[in-house]
């Protein structure tokens, strides 16, 4: 009787702790993905401002900041809660993250830091035109470099080689797990579909111009195509990555998803194609989230692949307890105030 009721709160406890756990990296994905769809579409339009060219550079570039002035600080309100969440209830992961990808993580900060400066100063400063011009620059190319650092860092998690070690010296255990194929290979994939993200939203915004409309669609179906070829690429040095390799092509459940992502991107280039602007942006919407949901898929139960599993960095039961009771107050202030500023600001 004795050993029958000690073994029992034991097997109580574990359960909910596990299932918390889980919960809250699913929080996680869920935070990323609006920053994705969100934010990402602000950095794509940060490529095209730098991109812009043809006599009617003036009214795409006045399109792009009306398009994000009004929403651009609210976007980065996931970014801080998928911090937020990874160091207070997944410690040891968020260690060896801030450890192995401190240098593109700082870069990425300043990145972020000088475009939202930038924007601000380019916008609003009472400054002649060539000051104007530079701050245009520096908000154009740090919306470039910053979605190149952030796929970087998701390629260097997907590769197992985030452990937080010093063996080997500097180059082994700070450079090597980000500074190779497939991270880059993965850079290169975030800043097409962000700028993918960013054209195909800018059709939208553009219904009352529709020269400018016409501009952003041919961009729009060029991204795509280029969104096309990035995949490739990432596929071909997926090698370097095996456990995420194997996530999203050898089980049936990846192959239904990579198949959704394909239907998605024909979906998007067929509207785009035809003009039905709404339906190319959720299919885009789609896409993304898609692609973003099989990579998380891909690695699941791991946190860190190969290295660091859900169950091994999560917090005690006690802060995931107390994170879960301050996301569901948190969300009847978050939600409600977003709906609003959109419906402020987007809603026609």
């Amino acid at each position: 009787m004795t050993s029958g009721t000690g073994s029992t709160p034991q097997r109580r406890s574990s359960v909910p702790e596990v299932t918390l756990a889980d919960g809250l990296a699913l929080v996680i994905v869920v935070a990323l993905n609006a920053y994705v769809l969100l934010a990402g579409a602000d950095y794509g339009g940060g490529v095209w401002d730098l991109l812009a060219g043809g006599r009617r550079r003036v009214r795409q570039r006045e399109l792009i900041e009306h398009a994000i002035a009004p929403v651009w600080e609210a976007n980065h309100v996931w970014l801080i809660l998928v911090i937020v969440l990874l160091f207070t209830c997944f410690p040891p992961a968020f260690g060896r993250l801030a450890i192995t990808l401190h240098v593109p993580l700082t870069l990425l900060l300043f990145g972020i830091v000088l475009r939202g400066s930038a924007f601000v100063f380019r916008s609003y400063g009472n400054i002649d035109d060539r000051t104007q011009r530079r701050w245009g620059r520096v908000f154009a190319i740090a919306s470039t470099v910053t979605p190149l650092l952030l796929g970087i860092s998701l390629g260097a998690i997907a590769t197992g080689r985030v452990t937080g070690g010093t063996e080997g010296g500097y180059r082994a255990a700070y450079v090597a797990p980000w500074l190779a194929p497939f991270p880059l290979a993965c850079g290169v994939l975030a800043l097409a579909l962000f700028a993918f993200l960013a054209a195909v939203y800018l059709t939208v915004e553009a219904e009352g111009d529709r020269e400018v409309q016409e501009d952003f669609r041919k961009r729009a179906l060029w991204a795509g195509a280029a969104l096309f070829g990035a995949a490739m690429i990432t596929l071909i040095a997926s090698g370097d990555a095996p456990r995420m390799r194997e996530g999203l092509l050898q089980s049936t459940q990846a192959m239904a998803v990579q198949l959704l992502v394909a239907a998605a991107a024909v979906t998007a280039l067929l509207a785009l194609w035809f003009r039905r602007w709404r339906i190319a942006r959720v299919a885009a919407a789609g896409q993304a989230t898609l692609m973003l949901w099989g990579w998380a898929l891909a690695q699941y139960p791991d946190l860190l692949p190969g290295t660091l599993s859900i169950r091994e960095a999560a917090a005690p039961a006690a802060t995931l307890e107390l994170v879960a009771g301050a996301l569901a107050l948190g969300a009847l202030v978050l939600f409600p105030s977003l709906a609003y500023l959109f419906r402020v600001f987007k809603q026609r």
